[in-house]
């Protein structure tokens, strides 16, 4: 189990020929929460950002992420079922509440298991000073959540 912000600045190569394809800058997330994928940025002056398929990495390291081959990056496709992290207007520091309606805090990053490419929990913020004298909230779920266009909407586990 790790949390994005540890994976995001990792190199990502390629497994057969060893050659360094570029760095995670985002995760890309379907609107129930679960991950599709990691968002890289390109190598070189003229190379776009590019999506790898969760399914096809085959290890996240701590010291790199490992794709099969470049020819399954795909460019990135403006779907609004879709939601990145960080980038694209994504869901850092969106208000989540549990099912019940109860604020819960900001998004701050997401908790994921390498092997299967699922979260499992949230790491929340409720502000700096807060931060510092309570420490940030992690919330665990199973559930998928709902993405919506104000509030991210999740259930809290017992």
């Amino acid at each position: 189990m790790r949390t994005f912000s540890l994976l995001k600045g990792v190199p990502v190569y390629q497994s057969e020929t060893g050659k360094k394809l570029g760095y995670v800058s985002d995760i890309y997330l379907s609107e129930h929460g679960t991950i599709e994928g990691l968002l890289m940025d390109g190598k070189g002056l003229f190379q776009r950002d590019r999506l790898i398929p969760i399914e096809s990495v085959s290890s996240f390291g701590h010291d790199g992420v490992m794709v099969a081959s470049e020819i399954e990056l795909q460019p990135i496709q403006k779907d609004k079922s879709k939601h990145f992290l960080y980038s694209h207007h994504g869901l850092y520091r969106k208000p989540v509440l549990s099912s019940e309606g109860e604020k819960l805090g900001l998004l701050e990053d997401v908790y994921f298991r390498e092997e299967m490419g699922t979260i499992i929990g949230y790491e929340l913020t409720d502000g700096f000073f807060a931060d510092i004298t309570e420490g940030k909230r992690v919330v665990k779920t199973t559930a998928p959540l709902t993405i919506g266009e104000e509030v991210i909407v999740v259930q809290v586990k017992p």
